[in-house]
């Protein structure tokens, strides 16, 4: 916009003033990020819809970037509490990075999007940085994770439905007797099932069909009474029938312990504890500083001109350039 002016503070958080630049390439590298991802399913002049609470998607798209912003200065600000820099070979990176950017996008593009090779270098040094303190601050989490705590067990389930979809998508309730035919499907599938070779095989041959399910004790979908039942039940054994609210579901267990669902639950686990302590960490400082955002600077950030992503063919990188 015409009243823009890169130089001006955008924040003050402490002694540190982060320029409208820096912001404006950020939000614009997030943005460039979000349509080519997203544009085409949410059609034309989305960001001016409105989303939640008044709010149009640039406003609240916008908000969320302020808040990345602020995480990454906030991490910059405590980099040396955990010995964190930038090596050569980063440095060497972030200039050329920033270098090629300037140099394959024409000076009108660059303008739009506060491209020029400083603010490229000081957004990129930031985003590298937030990486780096992200992986110091949890590498000392626990990693220990019970094999109880993460096990997970392995059923098929066949699931009866009392319910039919018209032409028009629409799904309604069957008549009495046409649930009481389910109903009665569902029985005698239940008789025979556990003494079936193949459960899915045999719910095939009964015109339904088995799906695979990993589980533990928490799970909830797609039905609970069947969650208790299987989590009773030893390998090959098969549930009563379960009456859902508008299904009924028999289910066989495959498998009492399932190693694969197991490790990736113990990882998920891990993962979750990292993310907490992240979190807990960046919020207790985010209480100890001030994050003054000038209104008046940050309005004139907007996403007017929208992108487009070309890919180079020679070196198969792709450059993300402002149209006008």
């Amino acid at each position: 916009g015409s009243k823009f002016n890169g130089q001006d503070t955008v924040v003050e958080v402490g002694d540190e003033k982060v320029t409208a630049d820096v912001a404006n390439f950020f939000a614009r590298y997030q943005q460039a990020q979000f349509e080519t991802t997203y544009s085409s399913y949410l059609g034309d002049n989305f960001w001016g819809k409105e989303v939640t609470d008044g709010k149009t998607y640039e406003e609240n798209y916008k908000d969320s970037i302020m808040d990345s912003l602020e995480e990454m200065y906030v991490l910059d600000e405590h980099k040396d509490d955990y010995k964190v820099s930038l090596s050569d070979d980063e440095e060497k990176s972030i200039e050329d990075a920033a270098k090629k950017f300037t140099d394959s996008n024409d000076s009108a593009a660059k303008d739009t999007v506060s491209g020029d090779e400083k603010t490229v270098k000081k957004v990129l040094e930031l985003l590298t940085l937030q990486k780096k303190m992200e992986t110091a601050m949890t590498a000392d989490v626990d990693t220990n994770v019970s094999d109880e705590e993460a096990a997970q067990k392995k059923m098929q389930y066949v699931l009866f439905s009392t319910k039919t979809t018209g032409s028009d998508g629409k799904s309604t309730d069957m008549s009495d007797d046409e649930k009481a035919e389910v109903k009665k499907k569902a029985e005698d599938f239940q008789k025979d099932a556990a003494s079936a070779e193949d459960f899915s095989v045999f719910a095939t041959a009964v015109g339904a069909s088995a799906t695979d399910l990993t589980f533990d004790s928490d799970t909830t979908s797609p039905n609970e009474d069947l969650i208790k039942a299987a989590d009773k039940l030893k390998e090959g054994e098969v549930t009563d029938l379960i009456d859902g609210d508008s299904s009924y579901f028999v289910a066989r267990l495959d498998k009492e312990v399932d190693e694969d669902a197991t490790e990736e639950t113990r990882q998920s686990i891990i993962e979750q504890r990292k993310d907490d302590l992240y979190d807990e960490t960046l919020d207790g400082w985010k209480e100890g500083i001030e994050w003054a955002v000038k209104e008046k600077v940050w309005d004139d950030v907007n996403f007017d001109n929208l992108f487009t992503t070309i890919k180079d063919t020679e070196t198969e990188s792709t450059t993300e350039q402002a149209t006008e």
